[in-house]
């Protein structure tokens, strides 16, 4: 019943704190609440956040599943989501919300849904294509009961940051303005962009054996 180091889970944590960055989408989430009153705007970034977990943890159980249902090794896939996570990192370190996560159709969209707790907050913005990949890779690192229970414990964690951060949303952006937001989100895109790498170099390790020599 192998587990990882307490290190690699505080790792997972700042690598998903980092992905799912809560308080770059601080901004977006004061705009699409803009017309509530603050209980309202508070059971908003409540059900985001809750969403947001509720979404990763079943990802967390049926990862592995998917993986297997579709008939992809995790070198293939530990390739693929290190280039969307990297992809994702560009976009951040130019201080800007990638594609990947919301198009412009989309935020469209979403400007006229009357609810936006569950999307697009807390689906593609929070758990986005990003969070979700690296759910899943890192799960594929061990397979025993107490792995999954860092990991869970390390989403529960990001969980409770979200309800918080977004609840002491207004006060932030004002402490941090515009341009403090846009730094917190190009230090949040370094460390998605350093795992990114990290992700592709190991999958191509992975599918070619040879690279490991």
């Amino acid at each position: 019943m192998e587990t990882g180091s307490i290190n690699e889970y505080f790792k997972f944590l700042v690598a998903l704190v980092a992905i799912v960055n809560p308080v770059g989408t601080i901004p977006i989430f004061i705009n699409l609440t803009a017309n509530q009153d603050t209980v309202t705007r508070h059971q908003n970034g409540l059900r985001a956040a809750l969403s947001m977990g509720l979404i990763l943890v079943a990802v967390l159980f049926s990862g592995e599943a998917i993986l297997r249902f579709f008939g992809i090794t995790v070198g293939s896939f530990r390739v693929g989501g290190g280039i969307l996570i990297l992809l994702m990192a560009i976009s951040m370190l130019h201080a800007k919300m990638s594609n990947v996560k919301q198009t412009a159709e989309e935020e469209l969209d979403s400007a006229e849904r009357d609810s936006v707790a569950v999307v697009p907050l807390g689906t593609p913005l929070l758990a986005g294509p990003g969070a979700i990949s690296t759910v899943i890779l890192y799960a594929q690192r061990y397979n025993s009961v107490g792995h999954y229970l860092y990991m869970f414990g390390a989403i529960v964690l990001l969980t409770g940051l979200t309800i918080l951060l977004f609840r002491l949303a207004p006060t932030i952006a004002r402490m941090l303005g515009k341009t403090g937001i846009n730094i917190v989100t190009r230090l949040m895109g370094l460390i998605m962009a350093a795992m990114g790498v990290e992700f592709i170099a190991n999958g191509l390790r992975q599918l070619f054996p040879v690279l490991g020599g």
